[in-house]
């Protein structure tokens, strides 16, 4: 009869112990990752506008791992002419948005519950370009005269109607005319002073004027008393009710990835992450415009990333209702609800 030797009973014996343990800690591992990846909470996170320069702290804190670092799963959706990050909020598809103050404020007139966490421009990116070799536009007053573009309909209109109204330049002092994404009547010269956004078609025009020789100046509204708030952070009162922990650890991995991103040492790897994102856009023309974008969220006179210029925000519903643009007061700032120092 066969018989086993003792060593090898030891070993073997030894052996099935050994793929045991591992079964088990590969079981145990297996499980624990499970519980991980189930802690990463999902959050979806509409922006208002495609990628570019505007919204490089949204993918920098994605793409850094600033929101992974509070446990959050979030994807940063683009946004564009066809998506409203509030009609999402009131949906369920998303937790989180971008919003100006105006959409914010004709959502409070129709009874939309929406919460405003944090803004990201300090400064309004829009403004007027104007041909340098004009005279210049140091008070409302010189705008007299001008023919100025405005887009109907458009945040611009509201504007530069209220800043007209401020400066008591009649309508008829002025000749407005119809513009839209088609800048041949300003190359032309035929429409003098026109509306852009700075940090973005602002940064193509002034570049296009350039090579043909002729310098640009820009009107910033803000600089007239006419502070009409963008772009901010929103969610829905329900997320901040219910969620309120999720809500605030998403605000402080946003603004720190902002903060990051504007970080000198970080410009260089920000212009990288951009570019993924943004493939139209030509990298000399997307530095421009990432710079010019760091002055409107982080403007100069210590005001920190994401403050929420409540003034500014009392201003813009007062302009709106002036200019009828909602049927009756909202009292926007019972809604603005900062995160940043919390």
């Amino acid at each position: 009869m066969h018989t086993h030797h003792p060593c090898k009973l030891i070993l073997s014996t030894l052996m099935s112990t050994l793929m045991l343990t591992l079964l088990i800690c590969g079981l145990l591992c297996t499980g624990s990752l499970t519980e991980n990846a189930a802690a990463a909470e999902k959050l979806n996170y509409r922006l208002k506008w495609l990628f570019n320069a505007s919204v490089v702290g949204d993918i920098y804190a994605s793409e850094h791992g600033f929101f992974k670092k509070e446990g959050l799963d979030v994807e940063v959706k683009a946004g564009g002419p066809e998506r409203d990050a509030i009609k999402e909020l009131e949906l369920g598809h998303a937790q989180f948005g971008v919003a100006s103050a105006d959409q914010v404020i004709r959502a409070l007139d129709k009874g939309s519950p929406v919460v405003v966490l944090a803004q990201l421009f300090q400064i309004n990116p829009l403004h007027w370009i104007y041909r340098a070799s004009k005279a210049p536009i140091n008070s409302l007053a010189d705008l007299k005269g001008r023919t100025v573009g405005i887009t109907y309909g458009g945040n611009d209109e509201t504007i530069m109607r209220t800043m007209l109204a401020k400066a008591g330049i009649k309508e008829s002092e002025v000749k407005l005319t119809s513009v839209r994404y088609d800048y041949t009547p300003f190359y032309k010269d035929q429409v003098e002073v026109w509306p852009c956004y700075i940090n973005s078609q602002g940064v193509m025009l002034e570049n296009k004027l350039k090579e043909a020789g002729e310098g640009v100046k820009f009107i910033n509204p803000a600089d007239f008393g006419v502070r009409f708030v963008a772009n901010s952070v929103v969610t829905s009162e329900r997320m901040l009710k219910e969620h309120p922990e999720t809500v605030a650890k998403f605000t402080r991995a946003l603004l720190a990835g902002w903060t990051a991103a504007f970080n000198e040492a970080n410009r260089q790897q920000a212009l990288e992450t951009l570019a993924k994102f943004d493939k139209d856009t030509p990298p000399e023309m997307m530095a421009q415009q990432f710079d010019t974008t760091r002055g409107l969220v982080v403007p100069s006179g210590g005001t920190a990333l994401g403050t929420i210029d409540s003034q500014a925000w009392e201003q813009t519903e007062a302009i709106m209702l002036d200019n009828k643009q909602i049927a009756a007061p909202v009292s926007v700032t019972r809604v603005l609800q900062p995160l940043v120092n919390k």
